[in-house]
C-alpha cells in the first residue's frame, strides 16, 4: 500500500519541510549516511550550483532530493517517488522527476560504473538491493533513452559526493531566491 504524500503548494511549506530534516536521518538507526538529511541534501545542491550553474532545477532536485526519507521514514526503496510527488505541484515535473530518478541513477551506476558500484557507501550498497539492484540491459537502454537520463546522473553523482562531516555549506535560507524562481518558472 503506498501512503499517500500530501503536495507541497507553498515556498514557506518546503521551507519547513527543509528545516525539518536538520538531525533527520535516511536510516531510522543513523546506520546510514554520516550526515542529516538537510546537510547532505545541501552538499548536493552546491556541487550541482558549482557544476550545473545555469541548471536550477536540477539544483532544487538535489536541495529536496531526499526529503522522501522524511516523509515516509524508513522505506529507502520509495523515498524518491515520496520526494518527487511531494515537489510535483509546487517546482514542476521535471524537478519531481529527477528527485525520482536519483534512485534509478544509481541502479543505472551500479551496473555500468564498477568504479562507482565499489565506492557506493556502505549504507548505498545495502539499500541499492531493496531498490532493485542494478540494471539489467534492458533496463539500462530504457533509462539511457530518457530525455533526464544525463541530470538524473549528475544528481546521483552529487548525491554520492555530498556526504562529507563537518563541511561548511550556505545555510538553508541562501537556497529561497533559487526555489523562488524554479517554483515560479514551471
Amino acid at each position: 500500500m503506498n501512503p499517500v504524500i500530501e503536495p507541497v503548494s507553498t515556498v514557506d511549506d518546503l521551507m519547513s519541510l527543509l528545516a525539518n530534516c536538520e538531525d533527520a536521518w535516511d536510516m531510522p538507526d543513523r546506520s546510514g549516511d554520516p550526515v542529516d538529511i538537510l546537510d547532505h541534501d545541501r552538499q548536493c545542491a552546491e556541487i550541482l550550483r558549482r557544476d550545473f550553474p545555469s541548471d536550477e532545477e536540477l539544483q532544487v532536485a538535489g536541495l529536496v532530493h531526499d526529503i522522501g526519507h522524511v516523509l515516509v521514514p524508513g522505506d529507502d526503496a520509495g523515498h524518491g517517488v515520496h520526494g518527487g510527488n511531494a515537489v510535483r505541484t509546487l517546482l514542476g515535473n521535471r524537478v519531481a522527476r529527477l528527485v525520482e530518478l536519483h534512485v534509478v541513477a544509481k541502479r543505472y551506476l551500479a551496473a555500468t560504473d564498477s568504479a562507482h558500484a565499489a565506492a557506493l557507501s556502505p549504507s548505498s550498497q545495502r539499500t541499492l538491493i531493496a531498490q532493485g539492484g542494478p540494471m539489467t540491459p534492458a533496463e539500462i537502454a530504457a533509462f539511457e533513452a530518457d530525455p533526464d537520463f544525463t541530470a538524473a546522473i549528475a544528481l546521483r553523482r552529487a548525491d554520492d559526493a555530498g556526504k562529507i562531516i563537518g563541511l561548511t555549506v550556505h545555510p538553508l535560507d541562501t537556497w529561497r531566491a533559487v526555489i523562488e524562481r524554479v517554483a515560479a518558472d514551471h
